[in-house]
């Protein structure tokens, strides 16, 4: 799943609120040069008012005037000329609001106005160049994508000084794949060759990469095999040879990146708008989903320590959106030593390939016992696991954004490792606490391959509407359970 914009919005916000900071700042500014904090030219009420109207021209200019597009990457003369197109709209905004409501104060205000807007100038200007090199000396090291470069020995340099100089907010470059030589283990200009053409597709399948940027000169023989390899792993390919066509071209866009046009190959698209209202809406189901975990686990805990003397929450690293790892939470359902018992149990694995672990009857759960006449016994942990009250600690997950409400399950480090290139599609975006295998009976699907097909439909065909579907199906699913019980 690729988003369109890759700008960060968030990132965004940030020089919002700093402008807003700043336009505040200049207006205190220039009314103590004015009037050295005199008030009796001014009504109180419509000075308060002008404030907050100042406030919102300033946010509606900023949005309007796209006035933070590539900010990251502007230099300092192309900053201020941002700065100043900035400043003129807001300042001629709010002299013709003043001329508008054409009042004692107002007219007083302007004189303020004209000062503000040259104070304006030098402060945001200045504040922006701080905050960006700030911003910039953070994201050497922690940028939230990771980019594989497969290139030629002999344009490694230019294409990795390239990137950094201009996609320095957007992506963290973890490693490069020579196409005609093997310099495996060697680093250029700080990034390590990670692998060559042979044994590149495995490292993708194994490690944390969310996209992979493909510059082949024209007289070097082009990784055909490779790329289809990586298409199928559902990862975003930027190729900046833009003459391939055995893709389907509803899953192509041209993009820029650093200074190359490049062809863009994803499973599916994402906007801007769509990425942040799925975001707000897991922020919102994640706060829900916390408030109600805080009130389960007055009445559980006890549950379950009396029965198993233990930590009450099951901490564990799963692997999320293509590879990259995170630790996944859920109430304790298991004995301290289920992990170790897991190996002993194998022979009993309803799906047979090893790529999910289910048992018919599985005694590691806490309570679960075998009678004599054969039936079964849950527990607490039965409970649980039947109501799918232990996946609520996972709406902490999805606030901290390692998980979305709707996703596709997040699998194990030693079930990830098994995964075949086909498999690791479905790792093509951020994983759920609910997804189509879940909403379509998860306890009758066993067939490792049907859940990958499922999830691989779920990322090729998303939209909005679709999660909600999903979240009501999965509701369905768990009170269908409760009432056969």
């Amino acid at each position: 799943m690729y988003q369109k914009s890759r700008a960060s919005w968030l990132k965004h916000f940030d020089f919002l609120i700093l402008d807003l900071l700043c336009v505040n700042l200049s207006f205190v500014a220039a009314f103590l040069l004015k009037y050295r904090g005199n008030v009796e030219y001014f009504d109180i009420t419509e000075t308060e008012r002008f404030i907050i109207v100042i406030n919102i021209i300033a946010v509606l200019v900023a949005l309007l005037s796209r006035s933070y597009k590539n900010i990251l990457k502007r230099g300092y003369v192309k900053e201020i000329k941002s700065v100043i197109n900035y400043v003129i709209l807001v300042f001629l905004s709010s002299v013709f609001y003043l001329f508008a409501i054409n009042s004692y104060t107002s007219n007083a205000l302007r004189d303020i106005v004209y000062i503000m807007a040259i104070v304006l100038l030098f402060i945001d200007y200045a504040c922006r160049i701080l905050w960006k090199r700030i911003l910039r000396h953070k994201l050497r090291n922690k940028s939230d994508r990771s980019m594989l470069i497969v290139t030629t020995s002999n344009i490694a340099e230019k294409v990795v000084s390239n990137l950094y100089k201009n996609e320095l907010e957007t992506y963290k470059l973890t490693g490069i794949v020579l196409t005609d030589k093997n310099l495996t283990g060697k680093k250029i200009k700080g990034i390590p060759v990670v692998a060559g053409v042979s044994d590149a597709a495995d490292y993708a399948c194994r490690e944390w990469i969310d996209e992979i940027f493909v510059n082949i000169p024209n007289n070097k023989v082009y990784p055909e095999k490779l790329i289809s390899e990586f298409e199928t792993m559902g990862l975003v390919i930027h190729d900046s040879l833009v003459n391939r066509s055995n893709v389907d071209p509803k899953r192509q866009m041209v993009e820029k990146i650093g200074n190359y046009t490049v062809l863009t190959t994803t499973v599916n698209t994402i906007s801007f708008y769509q990425l942040f209202i799925k975001r707000a809406f897991d922020i919102i189901g994640g706060i829900i989903g916390c408030i109600f975990t805080a009130f389960i686990f007055v009445l559980v805990a006890p549950m379950i320590y009396i029965k198993s003397p233990g930590p009450i929450f099951f901490k564990q690293e799963r692997v999320g959106k293509n590879g990259k790892k995170f630790k996944f939470y859920k109430f304790r359902t298991m004995y301290l030593d289920a992990e170790e018992r897991k190996q002993e149990l194998m022979a009993q694995n309803r799906v047979k390939d090893g790529m999910m672990f289910k048992l018919d009857f599985d005694p590691r759960i806490i309570g679960s016992k075998k009678l004599e006449n054969g039936k079964t016994k849950k527990g607490i942990g039965g409970w649980l696991r039947t109501l799918s009250i232990d996946e609520f600690p996972q709406f902490f997950n999805v606030l901290k954004g390692d998980m979305s409400l709707v996703g596709t399950r997040p699998p194990t480090v030693d079930e990830w490792e098994k995964y075949e290139l086909h498999h690791r599609s479905r790792l093509a975006i951020k994983p759920g606490i609910t997804g189509m295998w879940q909403a379509n009976g998860r306890s009758e699907i066993t067939d490792f391959e049907k859940v990958v097909e499922l999830d691989t439909t779920y990322i090729r065909e998303w939209h909005l509407a679709l999660d909600l579907r999903i979240l009501f199906k999965t509701v369905l699913a768990v009170f269908k359970r409760e009432g056969s019980m």
